[in-house]
């Protein structure tokens, strides 16, 4: 950041970004996106989700690509830290996500498996075609994501660490 680029004004209240996961899921040429249902519309993106408590970012990411896509995710590489900050159209809701992508491949589709609330489908397209359409994205992530695949960004998965301490609840305070 520049001296010239100043930073928003931010309210008092403690702020805490969305902590999501995403999967950066390649095919002979082709990316796995699911279409969703949401309040802007039938949007494109990456299969990905929130991280629920407990959980590293790795198993985040294997669950959320198996309840959007009915397909088993095996994390190869992690991809990398995106930010992004969404003003919701209905609400005007300021969300600041926090999105931590994994490149890697899928199995084939669990036919037995139903799809996420609002997932409507899943579609294979080409970087040209996800290029073409950003209106369509649900984030600007989804394109920040791909382009960091196809520029060959690829970190070793044990660059995310997690502490023991994310599996124990903590202790109960005491009191005084």
């Amino acid at each position: 950041m520049t001296a010239a680029q100043t930073v928003a004004p931010t309210p008092k209240v403690r702020w805490k970004p969305n902590v999501t996961v995403a999967a950066v899921i390649e095919h002979e040429g082709r990316f796995l996106l699911v279409e969703e249902d949401t309040s802007d519309g039938l949007l494109l993106n990456n299969p990905a989700g929130h991280l629920d408590p407990g959980e590293t970012p790795e198993q985040g990411v294997i669950r959320e690509t198996l309840e959007e896509t009915a397909c088993r995710f095996t994390p190869e590489h992690f991809l990398g830290l995106f930010m992004s900050r969404f003003r919701r159209t209905r609400t005007g809701e300021d969300i600041t996500y926090l999105r931590l992508a994994y490149a890697g491949s899928v199995s084939a589709p669990d036919l037995s498996l139903t799809l996420d609330e609002g997932i409507v489908r899943t579609v294979w397209m080409t970087a040209d075609e996800i290029r073409a359409c950003p209106e369509r994205h649900r984030s600007p992530l989804v394109l920040e994501c791909l382009e960091a695949y196809l520029a060959g960004q690829r970190f070793p998965l044990d660059i995310v660490k997690a502490h023991s301490s994310l599996f124990t609840p903590p202790a109960a305070a005491r009191a005084a």
